[in-house]
């Protein structure tokens, strides 16, 4: 009897279903993520974590596991730590590197990290209104096949990038003690050289990532 109820115990083994592959498949495709839901987490664990972990319980009798098999959680985490990180890279390399040196009857200032932060929100936005909301709406066009589909994208793509990067310098160099701000231009003449190459192999950045949202 033993050999048969370890070959049993073996055979359950194998055939239990895998739980990283799916759950690393759905980090690439938005459509099948909840959102939603995951917010509505964010917010409770701040404020009433306890309904959180009585909505795992939930989900054990529902899904039969403990764990989240949805990878919103994860992304968004690590979005809000890309953008956090950039606001502290932004606030160390200005504080670092581009501040003068004080004199002897000038109070020493510094790049608050409140402040990077909002450079980086103020010049994030004309970014997103560009690349979520304007490529939206032109993305019947910017999706199609041809040279001038992949033209239009990657124009888009530089103006918010670069713009992104010109709001950048614009929220430092108005700082009076700080120096050599044109630092923060420097990614736009990169972008310059490179967009003619990516046109010229005919690479869509529109349709590159919505490949990644939608399959």
């Amino acid at each position: 009897m033993l050999p048969t109820t370890a070959s049993k115990g073996r055979g359950a083994s194998r055939s239990a279903p895998p739980l990283f592959g799916p759950y690393l498949r759905r980090i690439v495709k938005w459509q099948q993520m909840d959102i939603e839901y995951t917010f509505w987490q964010m917010v409770h664990l701040c404020t009433s974590p306890k309904v959180v972990y009585q909505h795992t319980k939930y989900h054990k009798q529902t899904k039969n596991q403990w764990a989240r098999d949805d990878p919103a959680f994860v992304v968004i985490l690590i979005l809000f730590l890309v953008f956090a990180t950039s606001a502290y890279c932004a606030a160390f390399l200005t504080n670092s590197y581009l501040r003068e040196e004080p004199n002897s009857h000038v109070v020493e200032q510094r790049v608050e990290w409140l402040y990077a932060f909002d450079v980086h929100c103020n010049s994030f936005f004309p970014a997103f209104v560009i690349l979520y909301v304007v490529q939206y709406f032109l993305s019947p066009l910017l999706v199609a096949h041809g040279f001038f589909p992949a033209l239009l994208s990657n124009l888009l793509f530089v103006v918010a990038i670069s713009y992104y990067h010109y709001l950048n310098f614009l929220g430092y160099d108005v700082l009076p003690f700080l120096d050599r701000t044109t630092f923060f231009l420097y990614p736009i003449g990169l972008v310059i050289i490179l967009s003619p190459l990516m046109i010229l192999i005919g690479f869509n950045p529109t349709r590159y990532f919505l490949s990644l949202y939608f399959g």
